[in-house]
């Protein structure tokens, strides 16, 4: 289970040190949510494939299936699992690795995990814990929105608390610790999906992948996805007044005009915000989200709109993404606003001491 972010530090893929090792076999590959090469835009569904350079099949876990079948598991004793994560309960690839251990339990196989830094550090947490009843591809089990942890820990904590049973063993990292940004690592950065071309984007994630499920852009089909939103009927010097006033730390907020090449507004030039991320340590992703979405309902009640579910009795799409209804229903308000910050820091501290016993760094 794999795509480019599966690489050692000297520019090697995973695979293929796997297909070299003596004492093993390599039979199959996985492919995550943009496919085993990264070739796919956000959402687009694939089917099984089959590799050129290996030769291998590639089983799709981003399209008809969520979790590997018990016929992709047939022959195989082990599945590796090496791809980057972004910290994020919403980035896919957690929820990929969740569902693998369950199907690797069911069917009798071993799951290797190597593990990879958290982008942003392993000490803050932040966001409310995801509700009963909102499971998804963006947030398959009860975390914060930000986890810091990696996925190793992770893992290590779904499987004992959630009673899988999954024949785990994780491959830890050497030299790590959770005060670490990426950029301390000095390993190479190598976007995860296409959308994530950098650390900066990264950082401003947490809280702007809230806007995926409203009518403003998230940036996508511009050269700053996630550190940009805007809109057509955005004023970005007024946003920018506004959220200014807030002094939050880490972040200036500036206004940017943008045209969409593809995605939401293609081809319309839209008004719009970009984050200037000044302090990566003290800067807050996810409540800066939260005030970004309170600041765009007090100041364009009319325009302003969440995307609707996608059928009659789905979830919108912004519910899935935070994890519950709280936010859709009181983010207009400076009161309801505050009450989720409460809950939402309630929520964090609570989960830090709960993921305590299964932390694998200092």
């Amino acid at each position: 289970m794999t795509n480019p972010t599966g690489i050692t530090a000297d520019f090697r893929s995973t695979a293929e040190v796997c297909r070299g090792l003596a004492s093993s076999r390599l039979i199959a590959l996985f492919a995550c949510e943009h496919g085993i090469h990264g070739q796919y835009q956000a959402g687009v569904k694939f089917e099984d494939e089959r590799d050129a350079v290996l030769g291998l099949p590639v089983y799709s876990l981003y399209g008809r299936h969520k979790k590997p079948t018990p016929d992709m598991l047939v022959g195989l004793d082990t599945l590796v699992f090496d791809v980057q994560d972004l910290g994020m309960r919403f980035y896919t690839y957690v929820s990929t690795m969740l569902y693998i251990m369950e199907a690797c339990a069911e069917n009798g196989k071993s799951l290797l995990i190597l593990d990879r830094p958290n982008p942003l550090g392993g000490i803050v947490c932040e966001g409310g814990l995801l509700q009963e009843g909102y499971e998804s591809m963006v947030g398959a089990w009860s975390m914060p929105i930000r986890t810091g942890r990696t996925l190793g820990e992770l893992a290590r904590m779904v499987n004992d608390l959630k009673g899988l049973g999954c024949d785990l063993d994780v491959i830890p990292l050497e030299g790590w610790s959770r005060s670490m940004q990426y950029t301390d690592t000095g390993l190479p950065w190598m976007l995860p999906s296409p959308n994530m071309p950098t650390l900066e984007t990264v950082r401003a994630y947490g809280g702007t992948c809230f806007f995926e499920g409203t009518n403003l852009s998230e940036g996508r089909g511009t050269t700053r996805p996630f550190e940009w939103i805007g809109a057509p009927w955005l004023d970005g010097a007024r946003l920018s007044e506004s959220m200014n006033k807030h002094r939050l730390p880490g972040v200036h907020v500036h206004p940017v005009y943008a045209t969409p090449a593809f995605s939401k507004y293609q081809g319309e030039l839209c008004g719009g915000v970009r984050l200037f991320i000044t302090d990566p340590q003290r800067y807050e992703s996810v409540n800066t989200g939260l005030l970004l979405l309170h600041e765009v309902n007090a100041l364009y009640p009319q325009a302003f709109r969440w995307l609707a579910p996608p059928q009659e009795g789905s979830r919108y799409f912004i519910d899935l993404l935070t994890g519950g209804e709280e936010v859709r229903r009181s983010i207009a308000s400076a009161a309801g606003l505050r009450d989720i910050q409460v809950s939402w820091g309630q929520d964090s501290a609570a989960w830090k001491e709960l993921a305590r016993p299964y932390l694998l760094y200092t």
